[in-house]
This record gives structure tokens, sequence and C-alpha cells, in this order.
């Protein structure tokens, strides 16, 4: 009765606390009506090392009495070039001007604004823009969404006119430059948009000139700004690549001296620029479209430095930062991937040779000192990615070669933590290596998600402010490391206890990494929690032994989809404007929009497939289990015998990196980040447990059953008979080692001829073996046992 039960009680126990994880949302205040007019104020290129007080005064004085942060000017094109961000600045999402151009580049662009009446004008392209961005683009973007969702707006200047255009081309009020006294023009509506230039190139003296000359025109627009008005200045886009972070300033009341924020980024002193357009609205108190903007309503937090100069200097390093992590990411993942894959190709050999055979004859074992410098470089290379994680600690991109400067910081951080794993107790054991760094890897990622990830922000092996897609909670490589490591560490605690605590122990460690992983507090990824719970399902239902039956993959499915749909009913009752990922899309496909967000999932993961190094280190990695781990020679499956719990949590972590990447339209990636630490552990445990193969089982004189021939020795005191089951490497396949002695790797010559004289007799069940060497009594070169014992030990 309790047998049935218990997959049902920890079924249960998943959900409950996935649907805990996912529904729990801070206590947000939502932002109101703060003002009558708003004057968006675009400098295209404008980034804050532009910004001091000698040469911009009047931005310097607004940075100081109003609120400043970081803003993504990513848009449907990269880089953003400046047509591309005053429509997405009008579209409140992303969008990008038809026509083709060079990759990476940003040629002038030839918009058109004929002005038929003197006061408002017309752009005779827009309607060929529209069906460019709806029909060609994967984000059903309307361009002018902005002016659709007020009565009466003001351009001036030809990118102001781009983003102010309605759907069908008209700007309400048009000025092709702005007039010495703009103020009856900016009083005219309740909403107006300003082309104060760009701000282009690298020379420093032509990029001060350039910032001069738009401070000077910012002066004249504050001076006419209408009574009881919010002005916002943004740099909107790049003018070249690479893409940068830029400007944000907002000055009315309401925003004092704060840092900007929007729940699009969740992160103090970030914006999107397709925040721009919500704000604008709901600082006007006027309603939302009804297909929703991708960006959200910013607000001011406090907490910002009184010195404006230390506080400029923190998105300023930042922009230098996300530039740096960008050149160093695709050098770093490339060489990870090379050098496991050569790692890999090493290893295979010492597969090879790593049974000792017991008789007279056979190839000459690999040297000692050889093997153990491969579990070195195997465990290093496991903890490459925690390595580079802690990297961003010490400030290396300030230096003139960032890219050195983060190598020499990684090496000095990797050599610390394979030391570490070295000389901790039970390295020497089979499951040593891989408990340590499952758990150094799962420490280092989760205490940077309790303390905000501020290391996984911007840093090598995690997200990128540029590329507008995450600025809080757990990153692509983050979650695949974490998973993995939680659920190793979970496998690895669940093999030290009895068989019976096995499922709760997995489901104890798993649940808690479940809700580090979805907590919107934490990690902030639905996605990635509903894809652990189906793993941690997985793991737990075979956690005790026995293979993964129709039955127990019944339950993790089911687990995953009351997850999945207990979420999805609490996120759609929440207004529109506060649900998640999960919540916009079934909202979408209610109305008819959901191929859009299957079409833009789709398109993410080819592109991420094709073009991410880290699909090498899942294809490689899995190329290695599947043709060399798992064959007869390969030792994986014989560690699965013998440590049930492990092959459950490495099964789990499969699923769970797999469901995660594709889901999040990541592919492969989630799933390299987590091979990149199974598989060098999964190596070490199959060479360890290759390197007993041969010992064998000595009878134990303390409690003895016959059995007789093909009978069934115990192999635990809870039950753990043929829990471990065959380990599948064939008929050479020793009789497995059960408990109840001591491993003996060179016994005493005199104390072999007695054993081997004595007259054959089962063993009785008794304790696991201990965590060095084979899991029970044995002694090289001695006659396999007649009856079968179970393999299975229950302490690594």
């Amino acid at each position: 009765m309790r047998r049935r039960i218990a997959p049902i009680l920890l079924t249960l126990v998943v959900v409950v606390l996935g649907i805990t994880a996912l529904t729990a949302r801070p206590e947000r205040e939502a932002p109101g009506r703060t003002a009558d007019f708003v004057v968006l104020v675009g400098v295209a290129g404008l980034r804050w090392e532009d910004v001091d007080p000698q040469g911009t005064p009047t931005l310097w004085r607004m940075a100081q009495d109003g609120s400043i942060g970081s803003l993504s000017v990513r848009s449907a094109h990269r880089p953003t070039c400046p047509v591309d961000g005053w429509l997405t600045l009008g579209a409140g999402s992303y969008a990008a001007w038809n026509g083709s151009r060079e990759a990476g580049a940003c040629p002038p662009a030839a918009v058109t604004v004929e002005q038929p009446d003197g006061i408002g004008a017309n752009l005779p392209d827009q309607e060929s823009v529209v069906l460019h961005n709806q029909e060609r683009l994967p984000w059903g973007t309307v361009p002018g969404a902005l002016s659709e969702s007020v009565r009466c707006s003001v351009a001036v200047g030809p990118g102001a006119a781009v983003a102010a255009a309605r759907p069908f081309g008209r700007v309400d009020r048009y000025a092709p430059a702005l007039p010495a006294d703009p103020t009856g023009l900016l009083g005219s509506c309740v909403l107006s948009i300003v082309d104060l230039g760009a701000v282009a190139g690298e020379d420093p003296a032509a990029r001060a000139a350039a910032a001069r000359a738009a401070d000077t025109r910012l002066a004249r627009v504050l001076a006419a700004r209408p009574p009881r008005s919010l002005v916002l200045v943004a740099g909107v886009s790049d003018t070249a690549a690479p893409s940068r972070l830029h400007v944000a300033v907002a000055d009315g009341p309401g925003w004092e001296r704060g840092w900007l924020t929007s729940a699009s980024t969740g992160r103090e002193g970030y914006l999107q620029l397709v925040d721009l357009a919500p704000t604008a609205l709901t600082a006007l108190g006027r309603p939302m479209p009804e297909r929703l903007f991708v960006g959200r309503p910013a607000d001011s937090v406090g907490g910002r430095s009184a010195d404006l100069a230390a506080a400029i200097a923190e998105p300023a390093d930042a922009d230098r930062e996300s530039a740096a992590q960008r050149r160093v990411a695709d050098w770093f993942f490339t060489l990870l991937a090379g050098a496991q894959v050569l790692l890999a190709v090493a290893v295979l050999p010492l597969l090879r040779r790593a049974r000792r055979h017991a008789g007279p004859y056979g190839p000459e074992p690999v040297s000692r000192r050889v093997v153990a410098v491969v579990e070195l470089l195997l465990v290093a290379a496991a903890l490459a990615i925690p390595a580079a994680l802690l990297a961003d600690v010490v400030p290396w991109w300030r230096g003139e070669h960032a890219g050195g400067y983060f190598a020499g910081v990684t090496v000095v951080l990797l050599a610390a933590a394979t030391a570490v794993v070295r000389f901790a107790p039970g390295y020497a054991g089979t499951l040593g290596p891989l408990g340590a760094v499952a758990g150094l890897t799962t420490l280092t990622v989760g205490v940077d998600v309790l303390t905000g990830a501020r290391l996984q922000f911007n840093g090598v092996v995690g997200y990128s402010a540029l590329e507008g897609g995450r600025y809080a909670g757990l990153g692509t490589v983050g979650l695949g490391a974490f998973l993995a490591g939680a659920l190793l560490s979970a496998g690895w605690l669940a093999q030290r206890v009895r068989r019976s605590w096995r499922p709760p122990v997995m489901v104890a460690v798993g649940g808690a990494a479940v809700l580090v992983v979805g907590s919107p507090y934490l990690g902030a990824d639905p996605i990635g929690a509903i894809a652990l719970t189906a793993g941690l399902s997985v793991a737990a239902a075979i956690s005790a032994g026995g293979w993964l039956t129709v039955s127990r993959l019944a339950w993790a499915v089911m687990a995953g989809l009351a997850l999945t749909i207990g979420f999805a009913v609490l996120d759609l009752r929440r207004p529109a404007v506060e649900r998640g990922s999960l919540g916009r899309f079934l909202a979408a496909v209610g109305d008819g929009t959901g191929g859009l967000t299957v079409h833009r999932s789709s398109t993410a993961n080819f592109e991420t497939l094709v073009n991410s190094p880290l699909t090498v280190l899942a294809l490689a990695g899995a190329l290695l289990v599947w043709f060399a781990l798992l064959q007869p020679w390969g030792g994986l499956k014989r560690l699965f015998g013998i440590y049930p719990a492990m092959r459950a949590a490495m099964a789990g972590t499969a699923v769970a990196a797999v469901t995660g990447g594709v889901l999040g339209g990541d592919a492969l990636d989630v799933a390299g980040a987590a091979a990149a630490l199974v598989v060098p552990m999964a190596a070490l445990a199959a060479l360890r447990v290759l390197d007993h193969s041969t010992d064998r089982t000595l009878p134990d004189a303390g409690r003895q059953r016959d059995d007789g021939p093909g009978g069934r020795a115990g192999g635990g005191s809870d039950g753990d008979a043929g829990g471990g089951g065959r380990d599948g490497d064939g008929p050479d396949r020793p009789a497995p080692s059960g408990a109840g002695a001591q491993a003996v790797r060179t016994p005493d010559p005199g104390a072999g001829r007695a054993a081997a004289a004595a007259p054959p007799a089962p063993r009785a069940p008794g304790p696991a073996g201990g965590p060095d060497g084979p899991p029970a009594a044995t002694v090289a070169g001695a006659r396999p046992a007649t009856g079968r014992a179970s393999t299975e030990v229950t302490s690594a």
C-alpha cells in the first residue's frame, strides 16, 4: 500500500513546490499617472561616456534632478540603426525598417516625409513598413501603435516622424527642425517626440562636438516644456556595430533622483527601448492598446548615490563590461568545447584499458600517474563554467587587454577549485569527485542567484543587457549548470541513504532547486522550473532502482503537466500586464496570435542550434556517452548498476536540460552547459568503476545462506537485493560486489591461498561498502561466487 501511495505523494509535493515558486510574485505598485504632457527626446548613439558637466551641462543637470538608467536598444534588426530605433520607439515592440541592408552596418536611411498641408506630415512608405513587420518579422509589431493610443501627437525631425507616424502614415503635427521657441508646438498635443540628431563614430572629439550640439538643443526643449510634464531623454539606437548601452534620463513629477527600472528588465538602472512607449501612456493615464506592447512601464526606485559622477560611473562601467563580455564569451565557449572534445578523445583509450584483468594475461594497464592526471583534467573541465562565473568578481573588463585578464583570473580560480576537489575528503571514492564538483557548481550558481545574479548579469557565462532577452535571474548557461549540479548532488546524497529514503531525498533537494529556478524573486525562469520538475520526477521515480517503466514515466509526465496547468491557470487570472510568458502565450492562442510566439521560438531554436558553441558541447557529450561510456567496455552501465541513484540523476538531467532548452528557445544551449559538468564526471566515475571491475567478492563467514546455483545474495539490510540490476558489461562481468566486508586491492598471499582453499559460501546481507574502492569485500584474482549478488551500494 505504501509503495502505491508514495509516487502520488511525491508527485504532489513536486507540483506544489513548483506552483508555489512560480506564482509567488513580489509586491509591486503599478505606476500611475504622473504628468499632463510627455516629451520623448531621442539622440541616436548617445552613451553615458558622452555625458559630463562641461560638454553637456543641460543633460548633466537633468540627470542630477531626475532618474537615470542604461537603455538597451534591441529592435528587430541587429544592430539597431537609427530608423529601426525610432520605429521601435513608436511601436512599443521590436520593429525594423524594410529594405535590404548590409549585415552589421547602418547606412543612411532615406525616409521620405511629405508635408501637404504645412501642419502635419505623411510618410508614404509607412504602409509597406507595417506590412513588412506584420508579415515578414516574427513579432507581429504594429508601427505607430503609440500615436494611435493618443488623440494628438507632435513630431520634430525625421526620426521623430518615423516614431509618431500612425499605421497609415499620418503625422498629426510636424516640424522638420526644432524652432527657436518650441513652446507652442510642444504644448499643442499631450505627446511630443523630438529628434535631436545623432552622436556617431568612435572619435572622441567628434562625439564630444555632436553631444554638445544635442545638449544645446535640449536646453531649448526644457525651457519650452509644458507645465506638469515628463521629459524622457534616450539614446534611441546604435549608429554602427557592435551594439552598446545608451543613455536614459527621466525628469518630471515623481521621477526625482532615482534609478530607472521596469518589469521587463527586473533590474534597477536598466530599461529597454520598448519600455518608453508604455511609460509615456502610463504617465498620461492612457490605456494600453489592445495588442499589448512588449515593453512595460518604467518606474523610479531609490538607492542612487547623491554624487552624480559616481552614479553615472555605474552604467558607464556596465556598458564597458557588456561590450567586453560579447567579445570574450565567443572564444571562451569555443575553447571550452574544443578542450572537452579533445579530453573525450583522450579518455577513450583509458576506458579500453581501465579494466584490470584477473588472470596472468591481458593488456598492460595504464599508469596510475596518467590516470590521476586525466582525472584532474576531467575535474577541471567540469569546473570551467563555475570558475568563469566567479571570474566576474574581479573587474577584468576595465583593463586594456580584457580577454587576457579574464583568462588569467579564470585559470587561477579553476586551479583553486580543482585543488579543493582533489584534497576534499572522499576524493578517492568512486563518486567522491562527482559529489564535490556537483556541490561546488550548485553552490556557486545558487549563491549568485540568491544575491541578485550579479555575476551572471553581463558575465561571460551569463547574459548580456545588449541582447535584451534577460536582465535578472538565471541565464541559459546558469540554468544548465545549476540543474545538472542540483540533480547530481541530489543523486549523490540519495545514494548514501537507504533505498526507501532515496525518492524523498531526491524530491527534497530537487524541490529546493525548483524553488530557486522558478521564483520571481530568484531565478525568475518559469520554463526552467517546469523543465526541472519533469527531470526531477523522472529522477525520483527511478532513484530506488529498476527501470523507467511506463507507470513511472506516466507519473513524471503527470507532474510536469500538473505544474504547467496549475501555473497557467493562475497566471491567466492575473491582469494582462502582469502575466508571465506562459500566460501571455495562452492568451495569444485564445485570440489567434499564438502562431507568432511559436514561430519566434522555432526561429530562435534554429539560430541558436547552428550558431552556438554549446551545441558542439551537447552533441560531443551525447556521442561520448552513447558510443563509449554506454558500451560494454565503457563502464557507465556498471556504474548505473552499482549506483542507481546516479543513473536517476543523470537521466533526470538529460530530460530537464533538453526540455528547458527547446521550450525556452535555446535549442541545445542548456543541454550543452549541463553536459560540460555531467559528461566529464560520468567519464571519471566510469574509469574508477572499471578499475575495480575484476575484484571478487569474499564469502562472509559471519552470516551464511545457501543460495544454490543461480541463487541471490542480499545486497543490503533494506531490501536492496537485486536493486542494482545487471550492470550490462557482458560476459566479462564479475559476480557483482555485494556488501559485508572490506575491499583488498593487494591481498596477502597466505590469506589468498586460505581463501581459495576454503569451501565457497555465499555472502550474507550486510551494510553497504565504503566510499573507497569497490563497494564490497573483494580480493583481486579470486574466483567469482556461484550465486549472483546485488551490485548496488548505498554510499559513494
